[in-house]
Order: structure tokens, then sequence, then C-alpha cells
């Protein structure tokens, strides 16, 4: 029986190859497919915005609440100038982003990068590698993420198909909190204190308390459909340190991903989302339900007897 050994040389020189082919495949894999380079430009900026009968002014990316959305392709580069006009520092997270040779644009303040001061600007450039789904970006230090948030829509190469039914329509939908005091002095005071933060007045579903709210009939997020239509939800949580349930009167739900990653369908009549997850969800609407009205409603999960903010309810 014949044995052999392999030198220190021909070890070294197998392991140089075995590194070179872990830095070079992700390269090959993005050439099969052409790679574009998106631009997007977010000015920090207050904006004065309006709810719960009350105006305040809110940091916000281009005076936007929610932020505005980013869509790319799997495999795309995306390079986003981030200028800062506000007296508060700033650094923006793109969650659930793998960072893969580009650690030094995931956004945590003080980790990842010095915070950028006002009149300053940072370039977040990076290349979405082997990931395709909803994921979403925030401000990363302090509580500037109360308001300081978007979606972010990464879909599969082209040509290439979703594992589930093609929607008729794709809608992102973010649930957040809205406090009226001063978010900075909320989390001030409970770092001070030693002691929870104080809840939120209102949740919100992308940017709107509903009807449940006081003045807020009006600031009421309304989703037109068409019968018998698939429709892709987005769901995106975004809420500080809420666990939300999720449902549609009258509807089930199909879960088709979780944290951009696909997933066996899963049908439900409710979906509990933890804050910073997402989950994708189709949604089949009636087919003869001429000016029907249903509520899309969001509450928060509470396992004792503790106070917590109303119902958070909105129509379709």
């Amino acid at each position: 029986m014949g044995s052999g050994y392999l030198c220190l040389p021909d070890i070294l020189r197998a392991i140089f190859f075995v590194l070179c082919a872990l830095w070079i495949l992700p390269e090959l894999t993005l050439a099969k497919h052409e790679r574009v380079t998106r631009h997007y430009t977010f000015h920090i900026k207050l904006q004065n915005i309006t709810r719960l009968c009350q105006t305040k002014s809110i940091v916000t990316v281009n005076g936007q609440f929610p932020g505005p959305r980013i869509i790319a392709r799997e495999g795309d580069r995306l390079v986003i100038n981030v200028v800062n006009h506000v007296q508060h520092n700033v650094t923006i997270h793109w969650h659930g982003i793998r960072q893969l040779k580009s650690g030094w644009a995931d956004g945590p303040a003080y980790i990842t990068q010095c915070p950028i001061q006002k009149g300053q600007s940072f370039v977040y450039n990076f290349t979405v590698i082997g990931q395709r789904g909803t994921f979403w970006w925030h401000a990363h230090i302090s509580w500037l993420r109360a308001t300081l948030y978007g979606p972010i829509i990464i879909l599969p190469r082209k040509n290439e198909p979703y594992p589930f039914p093609q929607p008729f329509k794709e809608v992102p939908i973010m649930f957040g909190e809205w406090w009226k005091a001063d978010t900075e002095a909320v989390i001030n005071q409970a770092m001070q204190s030693g002691l929870a933060p104080n809840l939120s007045d209102a949740y919100t579903i992308n940017g709107l308390p509903g009807p449940l709210y006081n003045c807020s009939a009006k600031d009421t997020f309304k989703l037109e459909v068409k019968p018998g239509k698939t429709y892709l939800l987005r769901l995106i949580n975004a809420a500080l340190n809420g666990d939300l349930f999720f449902s549609i009167a009258n509807h089930s739900l199909t879960v088709v991903e979780a944290d951009a990653v696909y997933t066996k369908p899963l049908k439900t009549n409710i979906v509990l989302i933890t804050p910073g997850q997402t989950i994708n969800v189709l949604l089949k609407t009636k087919p003869m339900a001429p000016n029907a009205t249903f509520v899309i409603a969001a509450r928060p999960y509470a396992s004792g007897p503790a106070a917590y903010s109303l119902i958070e309810s909105t129509s379709t």
C-alpha cells in the first residue's frame, strides 16, 4: 500500500490557493451578472411633522418620514452620500446587509466609524453579495432611529424569479413609534434614572398613527387594492422596543420570507414581528368585494399588566 507526505511548501501553497479562491469566487459570481452602481444622497435635516394634533421638529432624511426607499438588485453596488445638516452626530446602519470587505460601511457609531458631525459628510460604499429580500436602514447612534429610518429593497437578479407566485404589486409597510416629547430627551432621562424609557404616544404604519388615536383620522395609511390580486407586503418593524402582532381583517397572510431568507410558505392570520425584523407576506385580496374596506392593524405584545400604547390601526 502506497503512502506519502505533503511537505511544508506544498501546504503553504495549498493554503494560499484556498485563500485566493475565497477572495475571488464572490467576484467571479458577480461577474456573471451585470452589476449596477446605484447612487443616493441622504441629507440629514430637520422637518416639521404634525401628528396627534401636535407639530414637532424631527430629524429626517431629505425631509421625508419615513425616509426614502433604496432599491437595488442582488450584486449591485450602493454608494450613499450622507450629508449632516443637524446638530446631532449621525451614522447610518444598513440593517441586515452583510458588509463583505466593506466593514467600514456598517454604520455603528464609535465602532466602525466616527459619527458624521454637523456640516460634514460620509460616503457609504458597499456591494450586496449573495443577498436579496427586505432590509432597512436606520440611524445607529442614540435614539435618532426613532424617526431616521427607511426601507431597503434588494430584488433578485434579472430573470431570476421569486420562489412563490409573482405578486401583482409590492408594498413596503414600516411599523414605527411616535413620541410627542423629544426622543433624545426621553432616552437621556432613562439613562440618568436607570429606569425604562417612557412609552411612545402612538404606534405608526408608514409614519401614520391611524384612526384609533386622537386627531389621526386623516393620518391613516390606506392601501388601495384590486379584487383577486396577490400583493407582496414587505413588513419592517422599525419600532424601538415593541414586538408587534400584525393582521388584516377577513384575510389570511402567507409568510414567504423572514429576515431576507426565503421560507417554506406558511399561511396564517396573524404575524408576530420583533424589533428590527423583516417579514415578507403574500396577501390575496377577496375576488368579489367592491368598495369594501378592511382594517389593517398592529398592536404590541404584552406579557404582564403594565400599561402600553394603544392599538395602531389603518384601513385598506
